[in-house]
């Protein structure tokens, strides 16, 4: 599969004039880093291409509005596909932040619900190990909440891979025999699962969705998901959410920052698509959006 995808990129941006222009515009994409403290390390990212993400309106009325561009019969004539079992299509991102970055969808037009989903988010990480596979729930930063998809960038763009090495990691339960545990002094939340059994796995992933609070008009907690597979272990990164996004998004004038965080933000990369807000983000601004959108970080 992960020889697919490389052929497949290449044809992609070959063959496609918006993605072509838009991974060639990454290499003028602005990046820096901000020290939260002497080991938090978080990235900023000005990308004005991703404005149509940060931006997506996505309450009901906008949905019913719009047409879905994760259908089939909706998607730009230029763009291909390969297919992954029986049920999901891999699709190259017109919009990236990575560069190699996918998106995920399923054909069938259905609700972004992780539920059910667990296994195929682990096979597909196992399939394309060059990659980390994520899931934004459907007010967590989805900017698709009607089509159920995950998406995938490649590895080693996330300080939360490297971050997770280094940290100290408390032992937070065992669930299924697999251990769950919890990064400190990290600003956020981050749960982990680590193991090498996949049912086992996904039946520890059920049983903390359990745990979790969900709002009487949801289906679902409030949560991002990122899964990698590192030597013959997958690791489930959970990031609990408490508000999709924070008071910054909703203010006028200079106190306003376009942010809506997501799971590569969780992953310690900001993506601000205003040039302004880029310049904003300090380790004060930023440990106050993460405080507002993610839940106190206590085990």
């Amino acid at each position: 599969m992960q020889e697919k995808i490389d052929g497949f990129f290449e044809q992609q941006l070959y063959g496609w004039d918006l993605a072509g222009k838009n991974y060639a515009g990454l290499q003028k994409v602005h990046k820096r880093y901000v020290a939260l403290d002497d080991e938090v390390s978080i990235g900023i990212q000005f990308n004005p291409e991703r404005i149509y993400s940060s931006a997506a309106k996505v309450d009901d009325k906008s949905i019913r509005e719009r047409k879905c561009f994760l259908c089939q019969e909706n998607l730009p004539v230029q763009q291909r596909w390969l297919e992954f079992g029986e049920e999901y299509l891999i699709l190259v991102n017109p919009f990236p932040i990575f560069p190699r970055h996918l998106t995920i969808p399923v054909k069938e037009h259905t609700d972004q619900r992780i539920a059910g989903r667990m296994g195929d988010m682990l096979d597909l990480a196992c399939e394309l190990d060059d990659f980390i596979v994520f899931y934004n729930g459907p007010k967590c930063g989805a900017s698709a909440p009607d089509h159920f998809h995950f998406q995938a960038g490649n590895k080693g763009f996330m300080p939360l891979e490297n971050d997770f090495e280094k940290f100290v990691k408390t032992v937070v339960d065992t669930i299924n025999g697999v251990e769950l545990l919890q990064l400190e002094n990290y600003y956020r939340t981050c749960l982990v699962l680590e193991g090498a059994d996949r049912d086992a796995l996904v039946g520890s992933f059920n049983g903390l969705l359990d745990r979790f609070p969900v709002s009487p008009d949801e289906d679902e907690p409030m949560l991002n998901i990122l899964v990698s597979r590192n030597a013959d272990k997958w690791r489930i990164f959970v990031f609990p959410r408490k508000l999709h996004r924070p008071s910054q998004y909703f203010k006028e004038g200079e106190e306003r920052i376009l942010l809506s965080p997501a799971s590569v933000d969780l992953g310690g990369v900001l993506i601000t698509p205003r040039e302004e807000d880029y310049n904003k983000l300090d380790a004060r601004i930023i440990k106050d959006i993460f405080e507002q959108v993610t839940i106190n970080p206590q085990p």
